[in-house]
């Protein structure tokens, strides 16, 4: 999707005009891949723009880094603050915002013991990721033939930039197949995630979703749709699935910031109901959650001013 600019980027402490927010060419990050980022969304709400679970991306921002043996040079309160200083200043009343933290110019090399840690955060207009009727109409997935990362050869619980090259292979080859998007199986051949989302998979009376042994990123949204399913008195389990598990589901759901929660018709051209009942009731809660309509998680709202 393009992107379209808004007035200033917060980039190492100052508010930088648009244009202006630029990096060397010989950005250490751009050559290597040794950076972190996050995928956050502010909602407009009746108080104005809310962050959701703001705080928590931040916190998963710094595991991700220290996974990397990155040193953050600021907190996770001051990149808080940034991140609602950014929103406030766009005067969007709802954005995708994204921190991201690289080594910058000044070493090159693989070793990063010298390298010194930027971070940068941007906040602009984008839709559904997966599109504005993803969650009634559903999208078609495929198993992909690129498999999801091992946990010893890229973590995948990081979110690092580099991590990112396997969901882009994975992703474009869904799309140059007629597919939305690409389903992951590890290296045991079960299911770990999308290119870009969790997964959930209505088997009978359960909802199942892969653990982060497969392969998958702990997600945010992940664990938001795990709170909303039980108080709306869903069973759900973590645990394994083969790819026959999809074939066969009653109905299935991904989700993630920039996708919320989006229906699936299908999976390698096997039909699957679409929305299913508990789909189309935790996209339904889902969007009352992050908008603030729902008070039990208010708290998980965090207003930019």
């Amino acid at each position: 999707m393009p992107i379209t600019p808004t007035s200033h980027i917060w980039m190492n402490g100052e508010m930088v005009p648009w244009e202006d927010a630029t990096v060397h060419v010989l950005t250490h990050t751009l050559h290597y891949g040794t950076g972190v980022f996050e995928g956050i969304r502010a909602y407009e709400t009746d108080r104005g723009a809310a962050i959701f679970r703001l705080t928590e991306h931040i916190e998963r921002l710094y595991r991700s880094a220290k996974i990397l043996n990155m040193d953050m040079p600021y907190s996770v309160p001051e990149l808080v603050d940034a991140c609602k200083q950014v929103v406030a200043d766009s005067g969007l009343p709802s954005c995708y915002v994204r921190p991201i933290a690289y080594y910058g110019y000044g070493e090159m090399g693989l070793a990063t013991a010298d390298c010194k840690t930027e971070v940068a955060i941007a906040a602009w207009p984008w839709g559904a990721y997966l599109g504005d009727d993803a969650v009634t109409k559903g999208v078609r997935m495929k198993i992909s033939s690129w498999t999801r990362h091992d946990h010893n050869i890229m973590p995948p619980a990081s979110k690092t930039t580099g991590n990112y090259a396997n969901s882009t292979l994975a992703k474009m080859e869904a799309l140059r197949a007629g597919y939305d998007e690409a389903i992951m199986l590890n290296n045991a051949g079960l299911v770990s995630e999308c290119s870009g989302e969790n997964l959930f998979v209505g088997c009978g009376d359960v909802l199942i979703t892969p653990p982060t042994s497969s392969g998958a990123l702990p997600g945010i949204t992940q664990d938001t749709v795990i709170s909303i399913a039980e108080d709306l008195g869903y069973d759900i389990a973590v645990a394994d699935l083969a790819r026959s598990d999809l074939y066969v589901a009653d109905e299935i759901f991904v989700c993630g910031t920039a996708a919320e929660v989006s229906a699936v018709n299908s999976v390698d051209d096997r039909d699957i109901a679409c929305p299913g009942p508990r789909t189309a009731a935790i996209a339904e809660a889902y969007a009352d959650v992050v908008r603030g309509r729902n008070e039990k998680y208010s708290s998980w709202n965090e207003h930019a001013s």
